[in-house]
């Protein structure tokens, strides 16, 4: 016989967490009381019985001193106002997700819709989500009863509607209603409210039913998802629902070679699983040790195995903690965190209170070997796991860069991110994120391998699909930004502007002329550019980086008027002349007949490329972009000069003559 058991089988997030609270309480020394069954599972109710914890029907049966802990299915709002007037002390371990559709239930009133709400009427997660409804409402059981709400109800196909499912719905029903909803409504508003570990748990039983012979449900009859887990399997092969493992001596002997798989409810603890498991091993009678199979995952369960301690002592390499026994307890360096890199100093102080689990004790050296990150790992697979449900963007801290990815330490919990979920671009170095705070997303949990999977780039993905929404609303041309020069191409440079590109094209790089962006900027330099253009059907953005106060244009305007002598270097030669660099990004033409004071047959006869000469500007086009240059009008003002300079000697002036001009006279 073969015995295969789901993956996700027992506790959900929210029921590990209502029964956490509730131990909780009691390790602190407080009296526990529930507001009916914590759990649909009566073994369960049995062992908080068995610790004291009282199951009452109403906040005013709750005894004196106790703690009123509110179920994982939550409770009506009328509840809740009576627990405040009565001045009960509470606790609420009502499950996230359930709350989240309370708030659609609420919220749908205010907005003016009317509220369906898709589950068991008499559940009590049904009960209480439609207690905080403000506005009218309606409680289909499955599609059939949907399509009967419509047809007696017809205006509401047109009314504004807000549609959700209980957190334990099946799955396959509620696409049906989902999709009934689309086609026959014209406004209505569907929340996808199914808990993430139901859709898992029912599709791995709808799997596993599928290449079984037959199933076995473990779970509170009274439970709804495990009701739901033996119908789904039911309808694949022959399903047995059990509450513990004496009940399997009641079933038909199973033959040789019959493949058996088992899943369980949320509310199924962990410990009845293995019981059935271990049950199961003896029937088969063969090698499977199904119990060593969940040791790993079931260690958190064992209390026998953690203590309480205070640190009175700090070393480089260990801690030193009263754990209230006779042998000395501590804590090795390696055991305080998961972080290779801090000092104990970092992670713990004098006094410090703390779980911790028993490693290994030596009762010859009369010592006791702890860990502190185990206890912490363990309480954080909860919340890893109700991350991975819920979707929630984690922040933690990249602490090793490893083959295949990196590792990212969230409190106590390693993640393992695969380099193509790492960065938001494949080939990206991954030493980069080395001690880099990083935000990422579960999207893989297997408690028994000890192994969560995070994706960084999903979230960098998302934050850079919102960027670029809120860019292109708000972003108008003439706007400056401080971006990211991404990519050179021969036409022009890709900057990033913070999740969007925009492009400056090669002439708007400079005012001079450039062959190539290389000249201008360079991959990863940081740059200030304005807005040229906005294509928002194709989603192009052109860029200018060329700053208006840097064009030579101005500058000329203002600084060489026309009749301005200046020094000139020659850049090119044509048949009808020269040209001539004024400033740099402007070049003027010296007409051939300007080049001398005489005729010339071709500039080359007078000037060669790269001479630095005297230019008068004798016209400036600003609209045209022209500058003309005169070498001649310089050399004819110079001769004016000359002249005038001449005609001014003064007429005492004393003249000198030759003796021979003397004799003459």
């Amino acid at each position: 016989m073969k015995i295969e058991l789901a993956e996700s089988a027992g506790f959900c997030f929210g029921a590990q967490r209502a029964v956490d609270m509730v131990y909780d309480l009691l390790e602190q020394g407080e009296q526990a009381a529930t507001l009916g069954a914590l759990l649909h599972n009566p073994q369960l109710v049995a062992q908080l019985e068995a610790r004291g914890v009282k199951a009452v029907d109403s906040p005013e049966d709750v005894p004196p001193g106790h703690v009123l802990v509110i179920r994982s299915h939550g409770v009506p709002a009328e509840v809740e106002k009576d627990i405040a007037r009565l001045g009960v002390p509470w606790a609420d371990a009502t499950c996230p997700f359930v709350k989240k559709i309370h708030g659609y239930a609420q919220r749908a009133g205010e907005k003016g819709r009317v509220f369906l709400l898709f589950g068991d009427r008499e559940h009590p997660e049904v009960l209480g989500t439609v207690s905080h409804c403000s506005g009218p409402f309606f409680v289909c059981g499955d599609c059939g009863e949907l399509e009967n709400l419509l047809k007696t109800h017809p205006y509401l196909a047109a009314e504004p509607l807000a549609a959700a499912a209980q957190t334990t719905f099946r799955l396959e029903e509620w696409r049906k209603c989902s999709e009934t909803l689309k086609k026959l409504c014209t406004n209505a508003e569907v929340f996808d409210t199914i808990c993430n570990a139901t859709a898992k748990r029912q599709k791995e039983a709808l799997e596993l039913a599928k290449r079984c012979d037959c199933m076995i449900v473990i779970g509170g009859r009274d439970s709804s998802n495990t009701a739901k887990l033996r119908d789904i399997c039911a309808g694949q092969c022959r399903t047995y629902l059990i509450e513990k493992a004496s009940e399997l001596k009641a079933l038909p002997a199973f033959s040789a070679g019959l493949s058996v798989g088992i899943t369980a409810g949320a509310s199924t603890p962990p410990s009845i699983i293995k019981e059935v498991l271990v049950t199961m091993a003896e029937i088969n009678n063969t090698e499977q040790n199904f119990e060593e199979m969940l040791e790993e995952s079931l260690k958190s369960m064992n209390t026998d195995e953690k203590v309480h301690g205070v640190v009175v002592g700090i070393s480089p390499t260990e801690v030193y903690v009263d754990v209230g026994r006779k042998q000395a307890g501590f804590i090795p360096a390696a055991e305080l965190s998961n972080d290779p890199s801090v000092k104990p100093e970092d992670v713990v102080k004098m006094g410090d209170e703390m779980e911790l689990l028993i490693m290994k004790t030596n009762d010859q050296e009369g010592t006791i070997m702890l860990s502190k990150r185990r206890v912490d790992a363990m309480r954080g697979w909860d919340d890893i796991q109700a991350a991975q449900e819920s979707g929630e963007v984690l922040t933690g801290k990249v602490i090793e860069v490893v083959k295949g990815g990196v590792i990212v330490l969230k409190d106590a919990m390693r993640v393992f991110v695969p380099a193509s979920q790492a960065t938001a671009n494949r080939g990206d170095d991954l030493n980069g994120l080395m001690g880099q705070e990083v935000r990422f997303r579960i999207i893989e949990v297997n408690r028994q391998r000890r192994r969560a999977v995070g994706s960084i780039r999903s979230v960098l993905r998302e934050e850079r699909k919102a960027a670029q929404q809120k860019f292109w609303e708000e972003v108008e041309e003439g706007q400056t930004f401080t971006g990211k020069v991404k990519s050179l191409t021969n036409f022009g440079a890709f900057v990033d502007l913070g999740g969007v590109d925009g492009m400056v094209h090669i002439s708007e790089l400079s005012w001079n002329r450039v062959k190539h962006p290389s000249e201008v900027v360079s991959v990863g330099d940081t740059v200030d550019v304005f807005v040229k253009g906005l294509d928002r059907e194709n989603g192009k953005i052109s860029l200018g980086y060329k700053r208006p106060e840097d064009n030579p244009w101005v500058k000329l305007e203002q600084e060489f008027p026309v009749g301005t002598v200046c020094e000139a270097k020659i850049v090119g030669m044509t048949t009808f002349g020269a040209f001539a660099s004024v400033i740099p990004g402007i070049d003027g033409l010296i007409h051939i007949s300007q080049i001398a004071d005489h005729r010339i047959d071709k500039p080359q006869d007078v000037l060669r490329v790269g001479e630095i000469v005297r230019v008068k500007l004798t016209d400036v086009d600003l609209e045209r972009h022209r500058v003309s240059l005169s070498i001649r009008a310089v050399l004819e003002d110079e001769q004016d000069a000359a002249d005038a300079a001449a005609q001014e000697e003064p007429e005492d002036a004393v003249v000198f003559s030759t003796e021979a001009e003397q004799t003459e006279e």
